[in-house]
């Protein structure tokens, strides 16, 4: 039986693979940011410039909608979902971060491709701010990581 843990460095190597971005464009200051963030982590992890594929949709529960049809194409080794979802007075909170994470988790378990998570959902904006770099570079690694082991698998 293979150890299914070791090389986890060899996990992060992302030269070769071919990452898709899925960015939300409400709360753009915080999104641009975690993008930007998650953009350099790819860089730094050996993930090619002209392996990424970059698109923008208007909020949180259109990311699925753009991530499936990422998934659909086979083009891609993983994806990555960024978005984020400010605690207003209403239901509304509730809805978009429910319905926007089940639907990343079920493009993700439909096409047996990894996604990475990124979409902060926070009460306000000062945890918000608190959590980009964070998310940006964990969704990076998520990535790659998944990306090499579901190759593995």
């Amino acid at each position: 039986m293979q150890d299914a843990d070791k090389g986890n460095a060899a996990r992060l190597d992302g030269n070769g693979l071919v990452i898709g971005i899925v960015q939300s464009r409400f709360n753009a200051a915080l999104t641009d940011k975690i993008a930007q963030v998650c953009r350099t982590e790819l860089a730094t992890l050996g993930v090619a410039e002209h392996h990424l594929t970059h698109v923008t949709v208007p909020g949180a529960l259109e990311i699925p909608v753009a991530l499936k049809a990422m998934a659909d194409s086979d083009d891609y080794d993983a994806l990555v979902a960024i978005g984020c979802v400010i605690r207003g007075e209403t239901y509304h909170f509730e809805l978009v971060a429910n319905e926007s994470g089940a639907g990343v988790s079920r493009v993700a378990l439909d096409h047996q491709i990894p996604v990475a998570n990124a979409i902060l959902t926070v009460e306000h904006e000062a945890q918000a701010w608190e959590r980009v770099e964070e998310k940006g570079r964990d969704a990076a690694r998520v990535a790659v990581e998944m990306a090499n082991l579901m190759s593995e698998l």
